[in-house]
């Protein structure tokens, strides 16, 4: 896949929440196949950033989401070409089994049974314990079973642009671990990802381009190996987190 062009663009994007302005023109571009990084600290702005791309939150700027132009778009009508979100709480169905959270996944698809049919299969080779756990409620799930689940879920939708805010939030580190070699392996079969994450040397890893947001703003972007060989980038990110 060309990586060169790009899925999603974002151009002096300005986002406000709750009466006060948290995203101060914010540029990025996510091109096909490639994994692309927002790090940096709580308030920063990275989950109302991705809310304005979803349509969740008002925005003043300009979102191009396969060349044409989102702002007109629902957020189901996103969904539907392949935009999708896996929030910071994950937000499952917990009294509901694991095999009925996945298929609502597919809910825009609903007419394609034999397709639903063969992407859960994918899923279920994809997170062996979800299929193992099928029949639970998705509310007894360990932590990093949920992540899976959620991720799981919006993979039904068949993504183009998956975008997953803090994946490896409260999650112990082999499961960190685990979750980010299978975020590697969605690139690999041809989803684009926009990652938002505070473990930014995790981020920086498992990405091609990065972005640093502090304050609303993008601070610094660049290759991700050259972010991660920044001083400053490093001194303030990297002294912390989880090595993957």
């Amino acid at each position: 896949m060309n990586i060169d062009v790009a899925l999603l663009e974002v151009r002096d994007l300005h986002v406000s929440y709750r009466n006060v302005e948290a995203v101060h023109g914010v540029s990025l571009r996510v091109p096909s196949g490639s994994i692309v990084s927002v790090i940096g600290p709580n308030g920063a702005g990275k989950t109302t950033l991705l809310s304005a791309i979803m349509g969740l939150l008002p925005s003043r700027g300009a979102i191009a989401y396969l060349g044409d132009d989102a702002r007109g778009l629902s957020v189901e009508q996103r969904v539907k070409r392949g935009l999708i979100l896996v929030p910071e709480r994950r937000e499952l169905f917990a009294a509901m089994s694991v095999a009925d959270n996945l298929e609502l996944g597919a809910f825009q698809r609903r007419a394609q049974s034999a397709s639903i049919a063969s992407t859960l299969d994918e899923v279920y080779q994809r997170f062996p314990r979800l299929f193992e756990r099928r029949r639970q409620l998705a509310g007894t799930l360990s932590g990093g079973e949920r992540q899976m689940l959620a991720m799981g879920r919006a993979l039904m939708a068949r993504p183009r642009l998956l975008m997953l805010d803090e994946p490896s939030l409260g999650l112990a580190p082999l499961v960190v671990r685990e979750i980010f070699s299978i975020i590697s392996d969605l690139r690999a079969s041809g989803v684009a990802i926009l990652l938002i994450e505070q473990n930014a040397r995790a981020a920086l890893q498992v990405s091609d381009h990065g972005y640093v947001l502090e304050t609303g703003e993008v601070a610094t972007e660049g290759p991700s190996a050259a972010l991660a060989a920044d001083e400053r980038v490093a001194a303030t990110y990297l002294g912390r987190t989880i090595a993957v």
